[in-house]
């Protein structure tokens, strides 16, 4: 089978490139076409890839600021050429790789993470500005901040058009999630199958150590992740809260910190795991596509308090006072929804077992996500051979 593979964007190892990188090692021969390409910073089974870019490449300074780029993002993904003689494309898209164009009769496997967020469903949360600090430099700020809006909401709606316009240059849609397969059809009109990410609990796992008295938080600060929620409600309670990640947000984040919470930055794998070996409990309280996150927490034996929507509903095994789960869900996105749900937790501590949120975790191994994608295109490859034999 000869694939072409299809990225957004190559600039660090999060979760869409760690479901990239075993495509990479079981084609190593195929073409990679992507936007930009960060040398250096994803892991060696994609560095060693034939990897074709756009003309974004070649802008100084795109790796740091792609995402302003938007506008000329269609473009630049139209621009890029798949060999024709491939018997499948496979694409990794939270943006734009799904609508790439392809010669004729070539089917297109789409692995989704979700519609582009900047044109649907998280526009507000990506571009939330921060607050000023005076009232007066509020106001004064607020007319140009109109004008800006106003003109970043049409370039967002044009963009959702051509969004919507080529979803259908995807033969096959596969979904991170059922919630993601929801998004699919309310967004392009398809229908999805469901394969769940890879998640490494060979790497993540329990050890000896005991749990220790602070919460945590892994995540990227970005406005849509919500970490301020987590950082509120411990202030409220009077917990101890250790942040672990980088982006936007961190300024902010540390002014808002009290002496109960500690910012980290970014931290290795390694230092993530030990913390997740440690904590009294992960803090999962943004909305996600899926949320690798709370399973490599599970799988370090690790107890879930997340907001109830997204991926994490469908990954978390809600404890109640019958029950037994791997964590807590909250409602609503406030600090007090948190703060109420971390409560329950520490009163019930009975209802959370360590050993069954391993083995939840244990049902996301790579090995299960390999196997499923792969017959998944062997059987779309094999439906494209079968044809081209027939004309032939």
């Amino acid at each position: 089978m000869k694939i072409a593979l299809v990225h957004d964007w190559l600039t660090g190892m999060r979760g869409g490139e760690k479901c990239l990188a075993p495509f990479c090692r079981l084609f190593p021969d195929a073409r990679l076409y992507t936007l930009l390409h960060a040398r250096g910073r994803t892991a060696p089974e994609i560095e060693r890839m034939r990897i074709t870019t756009s003309f974004l490449q070649r802008i100084p300074g795109i790796e740091r600021h792609y995402r302003y780029w938007l506008p000329l993002m269609p473009k630049a993904i139209e621009s890029l050429p798949i060999e024709p003689d491939v018997d499948v494309v496979l694409s990794f898209s939270h943006a734009v790789a799904k609508s790439i164009r392809l010669p004729p009769g070539v089917p297109h496997v789409c692995y989704c993470f979700t519609p582009m967020r900047y044109a649907w469903q998280l526009r507000d949360d990506y571009f939330a500005d921060e607050p000023s600090s005076s009232s007066s430099i509020r106001r004064a700020a607020q007319a140009p901040k109109r004008a800006v809006g106003a003109v970043r909401g049409r370039m967002l709606d044009q963009v959702r058009r051509w969004d919507r316009a080529t979803a259908d240059r995807v033969t096959h849609y596969i979904a991170i999630s059922r919630t993601i397969a929801g998004r699919i059809a309310d967004c392009y009109g398809r229908e999805s199958a469901v394969i769940y990410p890879p998640v490494d609990v060979d790497f993540y796992t329990p050890d000896d150590s005991p749990r220790e008295d602070f919460y945590l938080v892994v995540s990227a600060l970005a406005p849509y992740k919500k970490v301020q929620l987590a950082v509120e409600a411990c202030q409220r309670l009077r917990r101890r809260l250790v942040v672990i990640g980088a982006g936007p947000e961190a300024r902010r984040l540390s002014r808002q910190a009290g002496a109960t919470t500690q910012l980290l930055g970014w931290r290795s794998d390694e230092e993530i795991r030990d913390h997740l070996r440690r904590c009294r409990a992960l803090l999962f309280p943004g909305q996600e596509d899926f949320g690798i996150v709370p399973v490599e927490a599970q799988a370090c034996g690790a107890p879930v308090i997340a907001y109830d929507r997204g991926g994490a509903s469908e990954t978390i095994l809600p404890a109640d006072e019958q029950c037994v789960g791997t964590g807590v869900f909250f409602g609503r996105q406030t600090p007090e929804a948190l703060a109420e749900a971390m409560l329950w937790f520490e009163q019930h501590p009975r209802q959370i077992s360590a050993q069954l949120a391993r083995r939840q975790a244990v049902t996301f191994r790579s090995a299960r996500y390999e196997q499923a994608l792969l017959e998944y295109l062997e059987h779309v490859a094999g439906g494209r051979r079968t044809a081209t034999r027939r004309a032939a």
